[in-house]
């Protein structure tokens, strides 16, 4: 259940992330909405990765894995969002892609 929780988590802020520094980006004009959309998903990637191990919801000893889980499924799922605009349900769906990455990212880190 943690695990599920983590993931969603993940999952939402990163989006959220993502949409708030589009937002802040767009008065630089349409590289600047990109840009900002960028910086603010990695941003909220990797704290509500370490946000998921600070409340326990996965384990301390696999904290880096896990931020570095998160950032590195963002990056896959940044360019999928930016090419699928025209429809909310895939960017939407792409986001995803970080909460995926940072469960991934702790498995790896437990071995």
């Amino acid at each position: 259940m943690k695990l599920a929780l983590a993931f969603v988590a993940i999952w939402l802020v990163t989006g959220a992330g993502a949409v708030a520094g589009s937002i802040a980006g767009a008065a630089a004009g349409k590289s600047g909405l990109f840009a900002g959309a960028l910086a603010g998903g990695v941003l909220a990637a990797a704290g509500s990765a370490w946000f998921t191990v600070r409340v326990g919801w996965l384990g301390r000893s696999i904290k880096r894995n896990t931020v570095l889980g998160a950032i590195a499924g963002f990056a896959v799922a940044a360019p999928i969002a930016a090419t699928n605009l025209h429809t909310p349900v895939i960017p939407v769906l792409a986001t995803g892609l970080a909460g995926l990455g940072a469960v991934v990212g702790g498995a790896i880190g437990r071995q």
